[in-house]
């Protein structure tokens, strides 16, 4: 494990710069939640991977800065070809991305031949171009449901979601041993004295959680869903298992509640994902300057990827 790289505050001298340099590129920027806060703060749009893509292809924008990881910038360029997408660093990878390498993968369809392939948008290109249909944290019961009940699954690449969506769809389903470190990370022990400390606050979770942990939530859904519930929910407080990136908008949203990020084990600070946080104000600036690190990818390769993409956005409608 890696220590995440923070920035320092934001200097106006940086901010004004940033500023100067996307109406320079025709750039727009995007924010995932789970980037630190100074960058959510200065982001034209804030959100999930897929929302964040398909928002950016709908500007006249010549340029995306994606503050995100990886495969969040793959899926930009997969959508917006025509588009230079950077990434302000090219190290900002995806632990459960990673744990499902092309090569592997299709050694395991291939032991699977007679199933549907769904994979978690959380996976690479070359893992998007192996599947027949692409789901999102949010709709992924609505993808397995709208496959026939007689038709095998695979889903990949992460395990907990894929057991959570196994039980909410009533389905059986072949699944890749993949996870992620941050939602794999959180301590049972310091939630349940979160919850004895804070006794009216719910618990919301995302279900890239481990089981134990889903079975002690008031609400499980994506990040977006838990921003929304926490608006809309009367709790006054809530105890929050995902990357704890998404407690500056929940804070944002609703300063008159209380929000309180689930330590990793052994109390440890690990629940933020050191990934997402290699990403910073100055590299955000030096990507603007130089255009670089820029996302490329073979033309067949994004078109293979997009079909299961646009095949999820038609069963979405």
């Amino acid at each position: 494990m890696f220590a995440a790289t923070q920035s320092a505050a934001p200097r106006l001298d940086q901010v004004e710069r940033i500023a100067q340099l996307r109406q320079q590129r025709r750039a727009v920027i995007l924010a995932h939640y789970y980037q630190e806060d100074a960058i959510q703060d200065i982001a034209d749009f804030i959100g999930d991977s897929l929302e964040l893509s398909r928002k950016a292809a709908n500007t006249d924008a010549e340029v995306i800065v994606f503050c995100g990881v990886h495969f969040m910038a793959e899926t930009a360029k997969i959508l917006s070809p025509q588009k230079t997408v950077v990434l302000p660093d090219l190290n900002a990878g995806c632990s459960l991305a990673d744990a499902c390498p092309a090569d592997g993968f299709a050694q395991f369809k291939a032991e699977h031949p007679d199933h549907v392939v769904i994979s978690y948008i959380n996976c690479s290109a070359a893992i998007k171009a192996q599947s027949d249909l692409i789901c999102t944290s949010s709709n992924a019961v609505a993808m397995v449901q709208s496959v026939p009940n007689d038709q095998p699954i695979l889903f990949a690449p992460d395990q907990n979601l894929g057991r959570w969506v196994s039980r909410q769809a009533g389905r059986e389903l072949t699944l890749w041993p993949g996870s992620c470190i941050v939602h794999e990370t959180f301590s049972e022990e310091a939630l349940l004295g979160l919850k004895a400390a804070h006794p009216d606050a719910a618990v919301i979770a995302h279900p890239e959680c481990e089981q134990h942990l889903l079975d002690l939530a008031d609400f499980i859904g994506s990040t977006s869903m838990l921003l929304n519930y926490s608006q809309s929910s009367e709790a006054s407080g809530f105890i929050v298992l995902t990357e704890p990136g998404i407690l500056h908008q929940m804070r944002k949203a609703v300063p008159s509640k209380e929000f309180y990020a689930v330590p990793g084990l052994d109390g440890c600070s690990c629940n933020a994902c050191p990934h997402m946080r290699l990403n910073t104000l100055d590299k955000l600036e030096q990507c603007l300057e130089t255009l670089e690190p820029a996302i490329e990818l073979n033309e067949s390769l994004r078109l293979q990827a997009l079909k299961p993409i646009e095949r999820m956005l038609e069963l979405s409608r």
